[in-house]
């Protein structure tokens, strides 16, 4: 029987809730910005320096492969701090998380490369993203779960959209010092340009450990701790009473995909099919990443006020529609619509499902296990997400080059997701330390 906890008005007054998403905002932007660096250099360097000796389509292949490893780590990353999360502390996971990405990221920019030190080098490749991947997941479940417990009632999800905001900005961050470095000789950019981006960002995990350290526990899940001592752990009492919750995120999930396919595999795409330059898709990226930085609570806010599921279909079908425009455009090299087809898919339908995401997650889970819950489940549907530009790569070179069947496997994903959102109840005026959607 879950515990049920009155909200505490440390919690929903003053100024926690801010600092919780603020917190929730930088954590995940570090968090985000290590990840995705990776994604650009997957598309742009990593097949030329780790896979040198197979063919070039191969080796984007390989390279989005490795991307996709640190997808495959995630629900396992999500258990282990989950576990530890809903047990023992909130926040000291959410530390442990940033660390783990600042030092992985840092050191993936100190690998020798394939020839330096031959199979070695992918090999500890692999090794740090798979790190890096259990780390994003266990920051995900936390920072969200921290963050709706920590706001009011009429801001839930207003005060959680800050972190994938976060997420965001971090790939905006990860798409401007890429355009910079990239822009260099390419001698240079291939000797020891690519690496820089990777250094830097232990400067914005020590911003991120700063806020983070600061961030008191959520006062409910204060009160959880002692009677919790003695449960399942929370993974076995996740699936036992709440696997029709965890299977419904995992569905929601799906349109995730499209921050791969328009975050990394459309660059890779553009870039290895056509005469347009990186610089000019990593701009296009990073107007669109912009964008959905301030749209993001802008959906979370209208979320609050109509409900969770509205907003949240609403960005899926835009998806789905919107990756026929921008695969169509990129085949026929028409800038213009490039920016317009990437910003309807990643500004506008991607943003106003990842800014209502956390809450509508989170709202299926009761106190007791939801860092697990919300960690575990979304990590699932994501390892598609991962994976996404391994199986685009693949779908390409079985159409001898043709983009139509990743924007309709695109589309199917986006669409799954609304037709799984159909089924979950709308919990936008619930108590979110009553709630529990079995």
């Amino acid at each position: 029987m879950p515990v049920t906890v009155k909200p505490d008005s440390e919690a929903v007054t003053g100024k926690t809730p801010k600092r919780a998403a603020l917190a929730g905002f930088l954590g995940s932007a570090v968090e985000y910005y290590d990840f995705f660096i990776y994604g650009a250099a997957s598309a742009l360097v990593l097949d030329k320096l780790f896979f040198p000796n197979v063919d070039p389509a191969v080796g984007t292949l390989a390279a989005m492969a490795t991307f996709g490893a640190g997808y495959v780590v995630r629900p396992l990353g999500a258990v282990v701090f989950g576990h530890f999360g809903d047990r023992l502390s909130r926040k000291k996971m959410l530390v442990l998380t940033l660390l783990l990405m600042g030092i992985s990221t840092f050191l993936i920019g100190c690998l020798p490369t394939y020839g330096a030190v031959g199979i070695a080098a992918p090999i500890l490749l692999v090794v740090l993203r798979l790190i890096q991947g259990a780390s994003a997941a266990g920051e995900w479940g936390g920072a969200i779960a921290l963050s709706v417990e920590h706001a009011p009632q009429h801001r839930r999800a207003l005060v959680a959209s800050w972190t994938p905001s976060g997420a965001l900005a971090g790939s905006t961050i990860a798409s401007v010092v890429f355009i910079g470095f990239s822009s260099l000789p390419e001698d240079q950019f291939m000797a020891w340009g690519w690496r820089v981006p990777f250094l830097l960002s232990v400067v914005l995990v020590g911003i991120g450990l700063v806020v983070r350290a600061k961030l008191p526990e959520p006062p409910g899940f204060e009160r959880l701790k002692d009677a919790k001592a003695h449960e399942k752990p929370p993974v076995v009492t996740l699936m036992t009473k709440h696997g029709l919750s965890v299977a419904r995120v995992v569905g929601c999930s799906l349109y995730s995909v499209i921050a791969t396919i328009g975050g990394v595999y459309a660059l890779a795409y553009a870039t290895s099919t056509t005469d347009i330059s990186a610089t000019t898709m990593l701009t296009v990226k990073l107007v669109s990443t912009g964008a959905a930085v301030a749209v993001q609570p802008l959906a979370a806010l209208a979320a609050d006020r109509v409900g969770r599921k509205p907003i949240f279909m609403a960005g899926g079908l835009i998806c789905a529609a919107s990756a026929f425009l921008l695969f169509w455009a990129i085949g026929m090299e028409n800038l213009p619509l490039i920016f317009v087809g990437h910003f309807l898919l990643v500004a506008v339908g991607y943003s106003l499902a990842n800014g209502v995401a956390p809450a509508l997650y989170s709202e299926m889970f009761d106190a007791s296990v939801r860092y697990t819950g919300v960690a575990l489940s979304s990590q699932l549907g994501q390892v598609l997400t991962g994976f996404a530009p391994t199986i685009a790569s693949a779908l390409v070179v079985a159409a001898d080059g043709g983009w139509i069947w990743v924007a309709v496997a695109t589309a199917g994903a986006c669409l799954t997701s609304v037709l799984v959102t159909l089924t979950v109840r709308e919990t936008y005026k619930s108590d979110v330390d009553g709630l529990h959607t079995a």
